[in-house]
């Protein structure tokens, strides 16, 4: 088992994960393969893909971690396409940050918090609602058969993350009660997910960024021929009177019928 735990410099006190951390490993024994702990912020664990199912049991009845989060995929295969479909924000952002953007594409593959040894990995959360603790589960994926046990016998809410990830990654549970697509045709193929799949609509046109922003139509003009643009000329006009006053002038020079009648 690796330890990775990140060592500040400024050493922050974390009892409550540290004391976690330290039963994990007692209780896991092989199971738990790695580990990574940054005091004040967060858990992560690696365990055997074939324990999966019985470290998430462990962690829910033994140590009431009850709330169910998320289960996902991460592909770590490096895009085959290098930087072509990455966002223009992103790429704005990496100069920023670097002072250039990495235009070669990589082959090496670079894997998160608690390492790894294969191209996909589970990666999963899960809390403890007393303790307000939360920890990061991760596992890798036997690249022979992209099977892993499911979690739907121990978090029933882990049955559409399943399925979403087995249509959009490939990746199969063992004991899903069923393994249905979501959101895409029976009969569509590949995974969309994956690295390797072909963005074609980037290709055609690059990913602008977050949004596609258009430009504003221009204002049009006043215009003659229209009579709504033409101005009032009395409004532009101080010296001429308001309506209110011409009928009162008017009302005023009309005699009345009392003053005919005497």
């Amino acid at each position: 088992m690796t330890d990775t735990t990140e060592v500040a410099e400024e050493t922050v006190p974390d009892e409550a994960r540290e004391a976690l951390l330290e039963v994990l490993v007692a209780e896991l024994g092989d199971q738990l393969i790695e580990h990574h702990l940054i005091p004040g912020v967060d858990l992560w664990i690696r365990v055997a893909p074939e324990s999966l199912a019985d470290v998430a049991e462990y962690l829910r009845e033994r140590q009431r971690f009850r709330f169910f989060d998320f289960i996902s995929v991460i592909d770590w295969l490096p895009s085959p396409f290098g930087r072509s479909l990455d966002s223009a924000v992103d790429s704005a952002l990496e100069i920023e940050a670097n002072g250039e953007a990495e235009s070669a594409a990589t082959t090496e593959i670079v894997r998160g918090y608690a390492g790894g040894e294969t191209r996909f990995q589970i990666l999963s959360r899960v809390y403890n609602l007393t303790t307000g603790l939360g920890v990061h589960i991760k596992s890798d994926v036997p690249d022979d058969t992209l099977t892993v046990p499911s979690w739907t016998g121990v978090y029933a809410g882990a049955n559409w993350h399943e399925r979403e990830a087995f249509e959009m990654f490939g990746i199969n549970f063992a004991g899903h009660p069923g393994l249905q697509k979501i959101y895409l045709p029976g009969d569509f193929e590949g995974h969309p997910m994956r690295k390797d799949f072909p963005l074609l609509a980037r290709l055609v046109k690059p990913w602008p960024g977050i949004v596609d922003v258009e430009p504003m139509p221009a204002k049009d003009e006043p215009t003659a021929t229209n009579p709504d643009d033409v101005a009032d000329p009395s409004s532009s006009d101080p010296s001429s009177p308001a309506p209110d006053a011409v009928s009162s002038d008017v009302a005023d020079e009309t005699p009345s019928d009392s003053g005919d009648a005497s």
